[in-house]
This record gives C-alpha cells, sequence and structure tokens, in this order.
C-alpha cells in the first residue's frame, strides 16, 4: 500500500466512524438522536483507534496534517513526504463525509436545523469569538501532539497503542473541546466541509466558510508548537522555531484574553446602565 493511500484510508475511517457518531446524535430521527457530548467523544476517540489500526503499520497513521507537520518539524518524520501525506489526508476526509452523507440520506430531509447538517461534517464554536476560538484549537492540538509524543516515549502490550491515543483523543474531547468541538485537525474539518458545500444536501444553508480558517491555523499552530516544545522541555533543543512559536502564540493568548475582557467591560458598563 502507498503512503498516500494508507493515509487516506485511514483517513476515511476516521471521518466515516467520527462524523457518522455526529450525524446519529444531532439528526432527526436516528435512532442515536439526543445522545449527546460523550456518545460523540467517544465515538471520536474510537475512529481514530479504528483508523490507526487499519493504516497504522504502513504509514504510521497520522490521519491529521497537523501531526505530520509538527513530526516533521522536529526531525521526526521527512519533510519530502509531507505533500503526500497532507493530500491523502485532504482526500480521505473529503471521501468519508461523502460516505457519512450516504449513511443518513432519509435524515437530511427530516432535519431542519442548518447548523446540525453543517455539524455532522464539520465544526462550529459555541461562543463565536475568532481569537478564542483560535486559542482552544491551538491548546488542543498542542496537548493533541504533545500526547502522541509521551505515547510514543512509553512502552505498551503490542498492539494496544492505538486504544491509548483514542482514550487521548477521548480525554481531549470531554476536557476541552466544548469550546469549539475540537477540530484539531485541519484535514478532518476542512475535507468534510468541502463535501458539505457540493453535496446536494436538502436544506443545507451555508458552509460557514469565514469560520473555516480557525481549525486550520489553530491546529497547525498547535501541532508544530506542541512538537517543538516537547522536544525543547524534554530533551533541552531549544531551536528558532520554538522562540518563534513562542512568541507568536503568546500575542494571540493575550489578543484573546485582552479581547475578550474588553467584552466582558462592555456588557458590564450596559448592565450598570440598566440596573
Amino acid at each position: 500500500m502507498s503512503e498516500f493511500l494508507g493515509e487516506l484510508i485511514g483517513t476515511m475511517i476516521l471521518i466515516i466512524f467520527g462524523g457518522g457518531v455526529v450525524g446519529g446524535v444531532v439528526l432527526k430521527k436516528s435512532k442515536a438522536e439526543g445522545a449527546g457530548w460523550v456518545v460523540i467523544t467517544i465515538g471520536w476517540g474510537l475512529a481514530v483507534t479504528m483508523g490507526v489500526y487499519a493504516v497504522g503499520g504502513f504509514t504510521g497513521a497520522h490521519l491529521n496534517p497537523a501531526v505530520t507537520l509538527g513530526f516533521a518539524a522536529i526531525g521526526e518524520f521527512a519533510w519530502a513526504k509531507v505533500p503526500v501525506y497532507i493530500a491523502g489526508q485532504m482526500v480521505g476526509a473529503f471521501i468519508g463525509g461523502v460516505i457519512v452523507f450516504l449513511n443518513y440520506l432519509p435524515h437530511w430531509r427530516e432535519t431542519e436545523d442548518k447548523g446540525a447538517k453543517l455539524a455532522v461534517f464539520s465544526t462550529d464554536p459555541a461562543v463565536r469569538s475568532p481569537f478564542s476560538n483560535l486559542v482552544s484549537e491551538i491548546i488542543g492540538t498542542f496537548v493533541l501532539v504533545m500526547g502522541l509524543l509521551f505515547i510514543g516515549a512509553n512502552e505498551f502490550t503490542e498492539g494496544l497503542n492505538p486504544l491509548i491515543v483514542g482514550a487521548l483523543i477521548i480525554a481531549i474531547g470531554m476536557s476541552l473541546g466544548g469550546a469549539t468541538g475540537y477540530a484539531i485537525n485541519p484535514a478532518r474539518d476542512l475535507g468534510p466541509r468541502i463535501a458539505h458545500a457540493l453535496l446536494p444536501i436538502p436544506g443545507k444553508g451555508g458552509s460557514d466558510w469565514s469560520y473555516a480558517w480557525v481549525p486550520i491555523v489553530g491546529p497547525v499552530l498547535g501541532g508544530i508548537y506542541g512538537a517543538v516544545f516537547y522536544r525543547a522541555i524534554f530533551m533541552q533543543d531549544y531551536t528558532a522555531v520554538f522562540w518563534g512559536l513562542s512568541i507568536v502564540v503568546a500575542v494571540i493568548l493575550i489578543a484573546a484574553a485582552s479581547s475578550e475582557l474588553k467584552k466582558n467591560a462592555s456588557v458590564t458598563k450596559i448592565e450598570e446602565k440598566i440596573s
């Protein structure tokens, strides 16, 4: 199996199970309708586990451009292979989105909520605030890549690693995912979002392209920073990339905090005037 095909199949499996569990929970007249966030996070964790089991022996099962870029940034992966891996991940995510659409064919017309239909394919924030949403995606992907490197530094019973990785995804979803739906993977969000835009989904509405940059930029920054941070702190390898990204991330964090504090101050003034 080629590396392109391996990443394509693994990411396709990821989206079939991950997007599929969201569809089951949010689409009308599904038997899983209303099952909730816990079911979604467990479903996504198992989705990653199955994707890793499927192609881990062929490609290492990155299934995520943020992981590929992060590993390449610290020399754990060849830069020459990055385009092939990311291309496979994007195509696989798109195909996975199409398969989820086909699985729930009767349910699209039964569901009036345009946001629910889009949620099957891509993420959106619980509270729309671009800098804060970006911070959430950076943090989630930072933890993901750091966690993968932690897992790689330990020895587990053969064949157990995919389950541990799946547990990491569940932990991120339950602990940090409530803010943005935790894309933590540009392909996971962009590939199915493109599928949503192209597919003939009844009453689907727009694909929210104004937000689409957040689950791309956030995971890329978080993934690379997680990798170089791990290398700097645990292996004392302080590179220019580490210092540069530290500054970029710090600026984003300060900007997000400043923006939210200003909003809070404005709300407080309005409440004081009303009272």
